[in-house]
């Protein structure tokens, strides 16, 4: 059930669907009830510690902590059926602590109607597919889904592809916005061109690539809470 607060959100067309940009770095798709984030890591901050990078302890069980929540409060408000995840759920094999395991396995749990589909990227090859108890469908790119089609690494050719307009992560795209006095900030973003889109990184523990923008792409950055069209 749907809780009485709402999530800020920019509602954009795309194909002829109507897609909900959410400040949570994800994207609502009403028409099939389809809840969409890519790029997540699961594992990240553990793999960092296990080849003795500066991250301190318990970082990783944090930032699961976090993206497991920022992924109930997402489904809770939305009333999604349906979770995409558009590549590298797992960061690697050496991020896949036990304890970091089983909190997944917990929120799954607790959503167990939710369907749930990994486009494989290029982490999910290397760390391997998630534990069957995850109950999560893996599939290679691209999957169609019309008038979509779900990847993780864009599409190369930029004209129009037979599978349908593109949905990716892998780049993790930010702009960087020039403010008064040579102040500059850096900011996740959507970015929308004629025949494919990318969507932020969503896991808290994942930096970011400026991307300047392309002639006649839409963009749209995140600024705290809020989705703004820059």
């Amino acid at each position: 059930m749907r809780s009485e607060e709402t999530l800020k959100q920019m509602e954009i067309s795309v194909s002829g669907e109507m897609l909900q940009l959410l400040a949570e770095r994800a994207i609502y798709w009403p028409g099939r009830r389809t809840l969409l984030v890519a790029d997540v890591h699961f594992g990240k901050a553990a793999t960092f510690q296990h080849f003795g990078l500066g991250v301190p302890d318990g970082a990783d069980t944090g930032t699961t902590r976090d993206d497991l929540g920022r992924l109930t409060h997402l489904i809770e408000h939305t009333g999604a059926e349906r979770l995409v995840v558009l590549g590298d759920l797992l960061h690697s094999q050496h991020g896949q602590a036990a304890h970091l395991l089983e909190l997944v396995s917990r929120w799954r749990l607790q959503h167990s109607a939710l369907e749930l589909l990994l486009v494989r990227g290029n982490h999910d090859r290397r760390a391997g597919d998630p534990p069957d108890d995850w109950r999560v469908t893996c599939v290679e790119q691209p999957w169609p889904d019309t008038p979509f089609c779900f990847r993780h690494e864009p599409e190369t050719d930029p004209g129009p592809s037979a599978c349908g307009y593109s949905l990716a992560g892998h780049i993790h795209p930010a702009v960087t916005l020039q403010g008064r006095g040579k102040l500059q900030t850096r900011l996740p973003c959507f970015v929308f061109g004629a025949n494919s889109g990318l969507l932020p990184a969503f896991g808290s523990f994942t930096g970011s690539a400026s991307r300047k923008p392309k002639i006649g792409e839409r963009v749209f950055v995140i600024a705290g809470d809020e989705v703004v069209q820059v």
